[in-house]
């Protein structure tokens, strides 16, 4: 569900013994999945990863760590500790490699699933700033070996492979589905059928908030090889959509966690200006922009389509021509005030290390299935156009 105050996007997990609910952040990038274990963590079940052993060798941890206060969850002796990042704040600090008892109900769908040994890493209260209310940790989603995508399928032996959904609304839930589909939707839409594939991109260089030399990162990348808006190829500094091998700066990221796309400052120029253009074609009048958005306009010469505001078309172009995808005025246009849409995008600076990192708004009611085990991503662009959204799963069935 999408926080209304914060724009991030929310789950919940039922971890400890006995169970209690905890509430989190997604994070399509997040290396692991963390929590404050400061406040008010009881749970007889919680295990620390003792330094060396096989749980801190799949972490890749590479720190021994002592705590010489009273032993309790999150301050042990002899534990690997890891580096919980808040990507949001952002924010990273120490903490151990820790287990513990960690069930799903998949939103009520089929039978509840428990891990016994589901490995996270414990945080504390100074990196929940800038997280939404009674959020207590992040989801990590990235394609790490401790990742919930990778810990979920060494569980129940299913592919490495993922698919999230995120939701427009405030009050519906999104979804996200763990092993291979169908993602069937209300009305008996099979998305599956419908996804365009594109590889995903392996950057060379951890762009984690804290990393060790030589690690690679594990967010998700592509390769947009170029932009266009109603079909016209844009302008743009071709160099900046590569990602440089020896610093991992440069190239194209998605995020859960910036809640608008991130443009490089030449490449959001481009955009913003080729966009006007062909909206003043279209009679749709600019007006002032409103922070954070510069290119704004008069919503009163917008005609309205069924898949939101009919505006320029985006199309990022990647590895051919017939390959891209399109962005909607639904996942372009951002209504600020009365009379007042923005183009939904952020001016990101001159020297950003990620070029474009496609942002949560551009991803609401699109399907992602991350296919890890292949390095694929496929992409069904607005689930609008297919007569269904992302707030359209049955959460109410049950497994025959």
């Amino acid at each position: 569900m999408k926080d209304a105050k914060t724009l991030q996007y929310l789950t919940h997990i039922n971890q400890r013994t006995p169970l209690v609910p905890v509430k989190l952040t997604v994070d399509l990038g997040g290396t692991y999945l963390w929590v404050d274990c400061d406040t008010n963590y009881v749970s007889s079940s919680y295990r620390s990863a003792r330094c060396n052993s096989s749980q801190c060798h799949l972490a890749r941890s590479v720190s021994c760590g002592e705590c010489h206060a009273a032993p309790k969850p999150g301050c042990n002796k002899n534990t690997c500790g890891l580096f919980p990042d808040n990507t949001i704040a952002p924010i990273t600090t120490s903490g151990e490699l820790t287990q513990d008892m960690h069930s799903t109900d998949g939103s009520n769908l089929g039978p509840i699933v428990t891990l016994k040994s589901f490995l996270f890493a414990c945080g504390s209260p100074i990196i929940l700033k800038s997280l939404a209310s009674g959020v207590t940790g992040m989801a990590g989603l990235s394609r790490d070996r401790i990742g919930l995508p990778s810990q979920f399928s060494a569980a129940f032996r299913f592919p490495r492979k993922f698919a999230l959904c995120l939701s427009s609304s405030t009050k519906s839930n999104g979804a996200i589905f763990f092993g291979n589909g169908p993602y069937v939707m209300l009305p008996n839409v099979d998305v599956s059928k419908n996804l365009v594939h594109t590889p995903l991109l392996i950057n060379p260089v951890s762009t984690a908030g804290s990393y060790f030399k030589g690690e690679k990162s594990v967010e998700y990348f592509i390769g947009v090889k170029s932009i266009k808006i109603n079909q016209k190829r844009l302008p743009l500094n071709t160099t900046l959509l590569s990602i440089r091998r020896s610093n991992g700066v440069g190239g194209t990221k998605i995020s859960t966690v910036n809640p608008y796309t991130v443009l490089e400052t030449s490449i959001y120029n481009a955009v913003t200006n080729a966009f006007a253009k062909e909206a003043a074609s279209m009679g749709i009048k600019r007006v002032e922009s409103v922070a954070p958005f510069k290119a704004c306009f008069s919503s009163n010469n917008i005609v309205s389509a069924r898949v939101g505001p009919s505006v320029p078309l985006i199309d990022l172009v990647l590895q051919s021509e017939s390959v891209y995808w399109r962005i909607f005025g639904l996942n372009s246009m951002v209504q600020v005030r009365d009379g007042v849409s923005c183009l939904g995008f952020v001016d990101g600076g001159l020297n950003p290390r990620t070029s474009i990192v496609i942002g949560g708004y551009q991803l609401e009611d699109n399907l992602l299935e991350f296919d890890i085990a292949t390095s694929k991503l496929g992409f069904s662009s607005s689930l609008i156009s297919q007569r269904t959204s992302c707030a359209n799963f049955n959460f109410s069935s049950t497994a025959s």
